[in-house]
């Protein structure tokens, strides 16, 4: 389409109760206005300023550094530290953090991670360095059975108590969650839809988006009507591994493609920069099969083992994903993940349930699929990402990432949320969603993201033993909203 304007629009019926709380500067106020100084009186901040606070503490305590949160009621950055070095704490203290003295230290954490890892890596978990516990959370869903709970339990317990805990949950992991505009495409065994995440500039300064990267594995080619005209085509795709992103580029070079988000019911977010994310942030999503809907980012760096589509015993491993309680449904995969303020912060991955019982949710970061595939958000704002975050166990945000010219910059280094700064997956609302949450056994999406007739679809009532295509019985996709191999 000739000079189509690419905006990021609502699917679906937006959530009433999300778009309420995107009022105007509704966090105008909520600036750093209680001095630190030699007092250590914990400072007011906005989330972003709470993320900013993080990072900067982290390289000035090293080693003491233990992970950090948002405390959204009370609007204070909490730091972990590790020693009782009372030198550290009051360092903490007078940059206006509330400080906190734990047992583990972000390196011990970094082992419990690596052994789920090495021991661990089952198709349907995931772990995360939870800060609120100071422990790694490790979670299985619903088909991890028999000898398979057996081997991910004994790891648990050998990792010891005060390191990690062990939950269950009731739903499936599936690549499948939030955003934007749908985006269709044909590939073999059907059509696959997914969501438009957030216009960019690429590197040679064609206008793009960018969508997840098990969508841009899925197929090349993608439109913006279901069956219509090959609008974009995949640049650059990754998945799995060390990100879920994709950069695609629009056919026509005189394509408009702001940077902004259609919250629905007259409502749009200006989106001005990528920015980090931390824990304890509140978010929004805007999903072409849910909405808008809103939550919490509960973990950073989270590691998350679906089974692969491509091969029945295989596992397709992400790293480095944010995890939220967010609700998502199949369709929303690849869409916009947001704060009121306008920071972009993430692309859908993945996650279970649904948005009748809730579930975990998991996030491509958008500063690592700026800085990776060299592009920009809209006409040139951030594009790399800010320095060495230390997301958590072992994950970092990026070394060096440089803004992009423009009035939408993004902040420098230490925008990040510090070592350590994940919740992880018992955090989330909904956790106990029931199994029968999902219709189609194994419906993830992986490479060749595409479930045939009748797709992977979850319905509130559907019975879990259904087979592959079976429709759901709720309220998500009915076939006629959501065609076949849905993300």
């Amino acid at each position: 389409m000739p000079k189509r304007k690419a905006a990021i629009a609502v699917g679906g019926v937006a959530a009433l109760g999300a778009a309420a709380l995107l009022l105007p500067h509704a966090n105008a106020s909520q600036d750093g206005n209680q001095a630190s100084g030699a007092t250590g009186t914990a400072r007011t901040l906005k989330a972003a300023d709470a993320s900013d606070l993080a990072g900067q503490l982290q390289k000035i305590l090293g080693d003491a550094f233990a992970g950090s949160y948002y405390d959204s009621g009370k609007q204070q950055l909490v730091v972990n530290v590790v020693n009782g070095d009372d030198n550290v704490i009051v360092q903490a203290k007078k940059a206006g953090a509330v400080v906190r003295q734990v047992a583990n230290s972000t390196a011990e954490l970094k082992a419990a991670a690596r052994t789920l890892k090495t021991r661990a890596t089952i198709p349907g978990t995931s772990w995360a360095v939870d800060p609120r516990t100071n422990k790694v959370l490790v979670t299985a869903d619903s088909t991890v059975t028999g000898a398979k709970w057996d081997r991910l339990q004994s790891t648990v317990r050998s990792l010891g108590s005060g390191k990690a805990t062990l939950k269950k949950s009731a739903g499936t992991f599936k690549t499948f969650v939030s955003g934007g505009d749908a985006i269709f495409s044909q590939a073999q065994g059907g059509n696959v839809r997914c969501s438009l995440g957030f216009n960019v500039t690429a590197s040679d300064g064609s206008p793009a988006f960018l969508t997840a990267g098990h969508c841009g594995v899925a197929a090349k080619e993608w439109s913006d009507s279901e069956g219509g005209q090959p609008i974009a085509t995949v640049d650059q795709a990754t998945f799995p591994g060390a990100g879920d992103f994709a950069l695609v580029k629009y056919n026509d070079p005189n394509t408009q493609a702001p940077s902004e988000v259609d919250a629905g019911n007259g409502q749009t977010v200006q989106i001005n920069q990528a920015a980090e994310a931390t824990v304890g942030t509140a978010v929004f999503r805007m999903g072409s099969t849910t909405g808008l809907r809103d939550g919490q980012v509960t973990g950073l760096d989270a590691t998350v083992n679906f089974q692969s589509e491509t091969s029945p015993n295989g596992v397709d491993t992400v790293t480095g994903l944010i995890q939220t309680d967010v609700c998502a449904e199949p369709g929303d995969s690849g869409g916009s993940l947001f704060t009121q303020d306008g920071n972009a912060l993430g692309l859908t991955s993945g996650g279970s349930g649904d948005c009748t019982s809730g579930g975990e949710t998991f996030f491509q970061p958008v500063t690592t699929a700026l800085q990776a595939t060299g592009a920009t958000l809209g006409n040139g704002g951030a594009g790399g990402n800010g320095g060495d975050g230390g997301n958590g166990a072992g994950g970092e945000a990026g070394a060096g990432g440089e803004a992009g010219a423009g009035a939408d910059d993004q902040a420098g280094a230490g925008d990040q949320a510090g070592a350590g700064d994940q919740a992880g997956a018992g955090d989330q609302a909904g956790a106990g969603a029931g199994a029968g949450d999902e219709a189609g056994a194994g419906g993830e999406a992986g490479a060749g993201d595409q479930a045939g007739a009748g797709g992977d679809r979850i319905g509130g009532g559907a019975d879990p033993s259904a087979p592959a295509g079976a429709p759901g019985s709720g309220a998500a996709d009915d076939g006629a909203s959501s065609p076949a191999g849905s993300h």
